[in-house]
């Protein structure tokens, strides 16, 4: 456990709001609503600074949506210099183990106490600076990354919260009920729930098709007494724009001088304010705001049965 004179404490005092992004299995679209979380803040005041860590060691996804792979890390007198998606505008850090790879495929093979330290490191050596809010990109389940970061975090920041997303199927929905267990277990405040993947945007007329089923996650935030964030449908115009993202800079190596000049960001957050998916993010973003300015965090018990 930290002390508030640790230097995760210390990190944590210029971070107003973190936000953890949680998900009982994988494949359900969490990384993207990361992404999506952090483009939307960003682009909701032109004064925003915004931070994004993936945690996912051994599938860290978040530099390939940004298109910022092959963007080296710095390490300075005050620790590891984050990339700026955003270049010069210095708005939006982020910070992944897939800047530290060699190689974008190269694989991560570490026991419990090596993902410990290397969370523990990226809490309390990266030079985030001033940000009002931090967006966390966890691995799918609750497991030993889960597990470090709420113990490093929960003691030495009070505005510490998280975001479960789900799709609405049986099977994700009875694993998003084991991330809300392990909430409630570590006493970690709930903003809400989100419903990916619920329908699908046709390209050419945008109307929205249930392909599977739905409603399942409202229904499940309804029983227990979580807020309802919103549903997301499949959107071909997103999956496009970070595929896009991803390989405009897949296996390439970027300056210091490239990298501080880029505009990368500003164009992929207009490209994205063009699609579906941010359209109806808005409605979602809306409501964590209210969420996190009101401090009507769900950290109550479950409804009685």
């Amino acid at each position: 456990m930290d002390s508030e004179d640790s230097p995760i404490a210390r990190r944590c005092k210029s971070i107003k709001n973190i936000i953890v992004v949680l998900s009982g299995k994988g494949g359900v679209g969490k990384s993207s609503v990361s992404t999506q979380l952090a483009l939307s803040l960003y682009g909701s005041s032109p004064t925003s600074r915004v931070g994004i860590l993936d945690i996912d060691l051994t599938g860290p996804s978040i530099p390939r949506m940004l298109g910022l792979d092959g963007h080296p890390v710095h390490q300075s007198s005050d620790g590891w210099v984050p990339v700026f998606a955003d270049g010069n505008g210095a708005r939006m850090a982020c910070m992944s183990v897939g800047f530290l790879l060699k190689k974008r495929g190269d694989s991560v093979v570490w026991r419990g106490p090596k993902k410990n330290g290397m969370i523990r490191q990226f809490l309390s050596d990266v030079r985030w600076g001033e940000l009002d809010y931090l967006v966390i990109d966890t691995p799918p389940g609750t497991s030993d990354e889960h597990l470090s970061l709420i113990e490093h975090l929960a003691p030495v920041h009070s505005k510490l919260s998280a975001v479960i997303v789900t799709t609405p199927q049986a099977v994700a929905l009875t694993d998003a009920m084991k991330c809300l267990s392990f909430a409630r277990a570590v006493n970690l405040p709930i903003l809400g729930l989100i419903e990916n993947m619920s329908g699908y945007v046709c390209p050419c007329c945008g109307e929205v098709s249930n392909v599977f089923s739905t409603g399942g996650g409202e229904a499940m935030a309804k029983r227990e007494g979580l807020t309802f964030l919103g549903s997301l449908p499949v959107d071909t115009e997103l999956v496009t724009l970070l595929d896009d993202a991803s390989t405009s800079s897949a296996d390439t190596e970027v300056s210091t001088e490239e990298q501080s000049t880029t505009t990368a960001s500003f164009k992929l957050l207009g490209k994205y304010k063009a699609t579906p998916s941010a359209k109806l993010f808005e409605g979602i973003l809306a409501k964590v705001l209210e969420k996190v300015s009101n401090r009507e965090l769900a950290t109550e018990a479950p409804p009685p049965s």
